[in-house]
């Protein structure tokens, strides 16, 4: 130590003093940014890099410069991930008829069952592709239906509504919100709306933004299990995708927009009024 002192042409007491001296300033805040960045990087699948995020965080007004975003990512060991195999879930190219979007990404919803959100994605398993359907309600931002086979037509997305629809009771007159994808355009998946006295919304040509909250939920998704894992089976992955939404999303996973209470949290607190345990 005394080296060190003498080296910097410092005292001992002085450089004692410095340890024991609190976290600067810079410091502190480097570590509210590392949250913002990370959240981020987390929605964005691990797919941004400095630039991107930056750019984010401009459009939140979030005032960084593209420098800072750039070492604070460099420090914590987020690097944006190469690019996976794509494989395509819409299929926008069919005479089926398009419906109006009634959302209007009007992502705020204060009453439970006025407005669903479903998307497709697919899940890689050393079988083949795994396809998932998932149905959110709005208000909790709750998986309240799921479904997942080895194919996408419309029984998939079928098969999702009715168990939303069995364990969620709606009262006629529920917006049910999708993309344009030929499995909820079809005629077999719009007799079961008109069966629920649902009505459909469908997302804008090309435009993510419109189903963003079910993006998001993939994203979570994929960030927290499918990219953890290599599936065997399309059965395992079956297994390890329901208790992920099942047991970890809707009971435990906190979430930024329910001021960090799971869905299941959010609905006891804000319908029955009961304490969050």
């Amino acid at each position: 130590m005394k080296k060190m002192a003498q080296l910097f042409n410092i005292s001992k007491s002085r450089y004692y003093e410095w340890k024991k001296s609190p976290v600067s300033d810079r410091k502190e805040r480097d570590k509210e940014y590392f949250e913002i960045i990370k959240e981020l990087f987390i929605v964005n699948r691990s797919n941004y890099g400095s630039p991107r995020i930056h750019d984010d965080m401009k459009k939140r007004q979030i005032a960084c410069s593209r420098k800072r975003v750039a070492r604070i990512m460099r420090e914590n060991g987020l690097k944006a991930r190469p690019k996976r195999i794509f494989k395509v879930t819409t299929d926008s190219r069919h005479n089926y008829p398009i419906a109006e979007n009634l959302l209007d990404r009007n992502f705020i919803v204060r009453t439970p069952n006025r407005y669903w959100v479903s998307d497709i994605t697919y899940i890689p398993t050393f079988e083949g592709w795994l396809y998932l359907c998932v149905i959110l309600d709005l208000f909790s931002r709750k998986a309240v239906g799921w479904s997942m086979a080895s194919h996408l037509r419309s029984e998939l997305a079928i098969e999702a509504l009715k168990m939303a629809v069995f364990h969620r009771s709606p009262a006629k007159g529920l917006i049910f919100h999708s993309d344009r994808g030929i499995q909820y355009a079809s005629e077999d998946f719009r007799e079961q709306l008109d069966e629920y006295e649902m009505i459909q919304s469908m997302s804008r040509k090309g435009d993510c933004w419109d189903n963003a909250c079910a993006e998001i939920f993939f994203s979570t998704l994929k960030q927290e299990e499918v990219f953890q894992n290599k599936y065997k089976s399309r059965a395992e992955a079956r297994q390890r995708i329901f208790e992920y939404i099942a047991v970890y999303y809707n009971r435990r996973r906190s979430h930024s927009f329910l001021d960090y209470v799971s869905p299941d949290e959010y609905e006891v607190a804000l319908i029955t009024g009961k304490k969050v345990a």
